[in-house]
C-alpha cells in the first residue's frame, strides 16, 4: 500500500475528537486510508442497499450496534438523517475517535456537520496521491508529461487501467451518482459540456460571462455549477491576493483541477506524447504544481493559504503563499525545461513593489537543475521542498 501523508493527521484528530470525518473526491483513497489507520473498527458501507435501508428506517437501532467501540461509516452522506442521531450518541459518551466518517459529496456533508456536529468532529480533506507519496513508493516517472496525462488517482496505480478508460468511467459516475440529487443540474449533457469548458480554462482567470456563453447558460447558472464542481473536489479556485500596492487588481479567481489527469482527459488529450506540444500544457503543469501545494496543506489539516496576484497591466505572480498576512512568498510556475531569464521578470517586479528579498522567491520549472540567483531561487518540479518549508 502507498502510505498516505494524511494518516498522521487523521490519527491526531482521532485523539481529540469523538468523531473524525474524511472528505474528498470520489476514489481519492478515503476508504483505504481509514481502514488501514483503524483496522480494529467495524466497517459499514452505506452504498450497500440493505445497510442503507436499515440506517434510514431505524437510525437509533443502526447506531446502537456501535455504541461501545464506534465504527467506520463510509459514504455517510447517503443517509443524512444519521448526522442528527450521531449528535446524541457522541454527546452521551465523548470518547475520542469513536466514529470515523467518510464522504465524497462536500455540499451535503459540510451542511449537515455544521448543523448537527459542530465542535464534535475533526475534519480532514484527502485528495489524490501527491508526487511525494508516489516517489516514496517507487512510482517515479521519467517526465512530468506522464504525470499530467495519468494523474494521481489511486486506482491508476493499484490496477492496470488506461487513463482514458478510467476517467471516462469517473466522469460518468460523477454525473450519474453525485449529481442526480442536485436540483441545480437538470441538464446533465449541458453540465458535461460545462466541465469540459472548465478544463479548457485550467490555469486561467474565470470569466463567468464567456464561460456561460460558451455553454449556453446564464451567468448565475455558471456560478452555481462552478460552485458544485468546487464543493465536490473536481476543481479548486485560487483567489486574488489583497495586496494592491496602489495598483488596480484583477478580482476574478483562477481555475484549477484537483487532478491534472482528469483535466487532460476532459480537454481531449489522448496520450502522454500529445501533452508535449499541446497548447494547454502550461495550464496543466500549473494545476499540477499548485495542486501539490494544496495537497501539502490539506494532508496536514491546514487551511488553504494560496493566492495569486495580477494587476490590470498584466504583471502576475502565479502563486502567493500567504504567511498570516505578514509576508507573501511569490512562486512562478513555468513548464519549460530550459531556464530563461524571462522567468524572473514578474518575480523582480513583485519584489520591487513589496521590498521582499529575492532569496524568498521561487520559480518552479519543468527541468532538473536548481539555481540560487540574485533574482530568485529556481527549483525543479521534482523537488518542491524549498517551497514546502513555507507551507507548514
Amino acid at each position: 500500500m502507498i502510505q498516505r501523508t494524511a494518516g498522521e493527521k487523521l490519527k491526531q484528530l482521532a485523539l481529540g475528537f469523538p468523531a473524525v470525518v474524511v472528505i474528498g473526491p470520489r476514489q481519492s483513497g478515503k476508504t483505504t486510508l481509514v481502514r488501514e489507520v483503524f483496522p480494529d473498527k467495524p466497517y459499514v458501507l452505506l452504498e450497500e442497499p440493505d445497510t442503507r435501508r436499515f440506517a434510514e428506517e431505524d437510525p437509533r437501532g443502526f447506531l446502537s450496534q456501535y455504541q461501545t467501540n464506534g465504527a467506520i461509516i463510509d459514504e455517510i452522506q447517503h443517509v443524512p438523517l444519521l448526522f442528527s442521531y450521531l449528535q446524541g450518541v457522541l454527546d452521551s459518551k465523548r470518547t475520542p475517535g469513536r466514529f470515523i466518517l467518510t464522504g465524497s459529496q462536500n455540499f451535503f456533508m459540510m451542511e449537515k456537520i455544521t448543523q448537527s456536529l459542530a465542535g464534535r468532529v475533526g475534519i480532514i480533506r484527502l485528495l489524490p496521491f501527491s508526487l511525494d507519496e508516489l516517489k516514496k513508493a517507487g512510482y517515479k516517472k521519467e517526465t512530468y508529461e506522464e504525470y499530467l496525462y495519468q494523474g494521481f488517482y489511486p486506482r491508476l496505480y493499484d490496477m492496470s487501467i488506461h487513463p482514458r478508460d478510467y476517467y471516462s468511467a469517473y466522469v460518468q459516475t460523477y454525473l450519474e451518482r453525485d449529481l442526480r440529487p442536485i436540483r441545480q443540474v437538470q441538464n446533465r449533457s449541458t453540465f458535461q459540456t460545462f466541465i469540459r469548458m472548465c478544463a479548457n480554462r485550467v490555469g486561467q482567470i474565470v470569466n463567468l460571462t464567456t464561460l456561460g456563453n460558451d455553454c449556453g447558460i446564464s451567468n448565475k447558472t455558471a456560478k452555481e455549477w462552478l460552485s458544485l464542481l468546487e464543493t465536490s473536489f473536481i476543481i479548486f479556485l485560487v483567489r486574488t491576493h489583497h495586496k494592491n500596492f496602489n495598483k488596480r487588481l484583477i478580482q476574478m479567481p483562477k481555475l484549477y483541477f484537483t487532478d491534472p489527469g482528469l483535466a487532460a482527459y476532459l480537454i481531449g488529450i489522448k496520450s502522454q506524447e500529445e501533452v508535449i506540444n499541446h497548447p494547454m500544457k502550461g495550464g496543466l503543469f500549473e494545476t499540477f504544481i499548485i495542486g501539490e501545494f494544496l495537497k501539502y496543506r490539506e494532508n496536514r489539516g491546514l487551511v488553504n493559504n494560496l493566492f495569486f496576484w495580477r494587476d490590470k497591466t498584466g504583471h502576475e505572480i502565479d502563486c502567493l503563499i500567504d504567511l498570516a498576512g505578514v509576508e507573501s512568498i511569490p512562486v512562478e510556475i513555468k513548464a519549460g525545461r530550459t531556464i530563461n531569464n524571462d522567468y524572473f521578470k514578474n518575480i523582480e517586479y513583485w519584489n520591487t513593489l513589496s521590498g521582499q528579498s529575492p532569496i524568498r522567491s521561487f520559480v518552479v520549472y519543468g527541468g532538473e537543475l536548481e539555481q540560487l540567483r540574485s533574482t530568485g531561487h529556481i527549483i525543479s518540479y521534482e523537488n518542491l521542498d524549498p517551497v514546502f518549508e513555507f507551507l507548514n
